[in-house]
């Protein structure tokens, strides 16, 4: 296999089996919550196997979350093509900030991904002068 998808459970993909993944697996999209242990995703990442992480993998559902909210708070309800062609363009868009900052800084996309949430987060305390 090329591509590996833990999908289920956390904690899948742990220092016990890590070792276990085939030499061909070149990607890993983690579709279930935390499923790679930290020293795992060590291995991962000395592997150079190409991780989209979870919180990453798995926006969609809570992007169509806050679409409901504000369709609601608006009152005003799109079509489903508006909201997979909005999901679309967020979804891309974060992968392609992540993988662009991994790209460019050398970074393993778990660690661009989280570069680019902690930046985000410290903005917002700052501009709402929390600090």
């Amino acid at each position: 296999m090329d591509i590996l998808l833990p999908s289920a459970l956390e904690n899948q993909i742990n220092k016990d089996n890590v070792n276990k993944i085939h030499s061909r697996v070149k990607f890993i999209a983690e579709g279930a919550n935390g499923p790679t242990t930290p020293e795992a995703d060590e291995v991962i990442k000395s592997r150079n196997i190409f991780m989209i992480p979870d919180f990453l993998a798995n926006a969609g559902g809570v992007t169509c979350s806050y679409f409901e909210q504000v369709q609601c708070n608006m009152n005003y309800f799109w079509d489903k093509k508006e909201v997979l062609d909005k999901l679309d363009n967020k979804m891309t868009n974060a992968f392609l900030a992540v993988s662009d900052l991994a790209r460019s800084k050398k970074l393993y996309m778990r660690d661009a991904a989280y570069v680019i949430a902690i930046d985000r987060v410290a903005k917002a305390v700052k501009s709402r002068g929390w600090v």
